[in-house]
């Protein structure tokens, strides 16, 4: 696992278990590294695979000898997998939101809003595609920084209607917050009638639960949590990078669920 900071990574915990389910004496550790390390750390031999966080989703697609359609579409690969000296590139972030989501129910929301302009809500709106969606609208704090997110939809053949951060939800079913911790109390102090959704899926785990998702539950909507969009993604990345379907989703789910509970009791962690 490559990013900076990623010390308190759960990949390692989520991956490790799998690889014991499997019975494969395979290693995965958290490696600090920053854009300017990347390449360095890429060419290094002996890698099966490696799995990456933000920015370095984006860093690595230069590095790569082939990159599949979804991540150039999103604009950023989470997962290289090593395959006769070539480094493949792919995006499990997608397909981790659509099963997150499809284990709630979630299958087929009528309309969404997104929290954020950032890589995540890139990957939400390719995920909202999968499900169907052809369009959404997205809260930004900074118009002028969306541009990422506008060129994603583009590719992605996705409409996005920018509207401030602060302007609530309408006209959606399905908020997804893709933003940092505490960035989105705001939306947990409104009344259930304002918030208005029927599902909420926060990108965060830990703390958990988010004041976002407490006012969700309250308001009787599904919440989904960004442990499960983790999850979900790992399982894609277990399944690329061993060859082995399906991976040990329920060990995985376990494990994680265990060191969360270890870091919930001990804050410091």
């Amino acid at each position: 696992m490559l990013g900076s900071p990623i010390a308190h990574s759960l990949s390692p915990v989520l991956h490790t278990a799998a690889y014991a389910a499997l019975a494969l004496d395979w290693t995965y550790t958290a490696v600090e590294c920053d854009e300017a390390g990347l390449p360095a750390v890429v060419a290094r031999p002996g890698w099966a695979g490696l799995s990456l966080t933000m920015p370095l989703k984006r860093a690595v697609l230069p590095l790569l000898d082939r990159t599949e359609p979804l991540a150039v579409e999103v604009g950023g690969a989470n997962t290289v997998v090593f395959e006769r000296g070539e480094r493949h590139g792919y995006n499990t972030d997608v397909p981790g939101m659509v099963a997150a989501l499809a284990e709630a129910g979630v299958t087929a929301p009528a309309r969404a809003t997104i929290l954020g302009a950032g890589a995540t809500a890139c990957a939400a709106l390719a995920a909202l595609r999968e499900t169907g969606l052809t369009s959404a609208v997205v809260l930004v704090r900074h118009q002028a920084r969306a541009g990422g997110l506008l060129a994603a939809a583009g590719r992605l053949g996705m409409a996005v209607e920018l509207r401030p951060f602060d302007a609530g939800v309408r006209d959606s079913d399905l908020l997804v917050s893709t933003v940092p911790a505490g960035a989105a109390d705001f939306y947990a102090e409104l009344t259930p009638t304002t918030l208005g959704v029927s599902c909420v899926l926060d990108v965060v785990y830990h703390p958990w639960p988010t004041p976002l998702a407490q006012a969700a539950t309250r308001s009787g909507a599904v919440v989904v949590s960004g442990f499960d969009l983790l999850l979900h993604q790992a399982v894609r990345q277990v399944e690329l990078m061993t060859g082995v379907k399906p991976a040990p989703l329920e060990e995985m789910r376990a494990a994680g669920q265990a060191e969360l509970a270890r870091r919930a009791a001990s804050p410091s962690r």
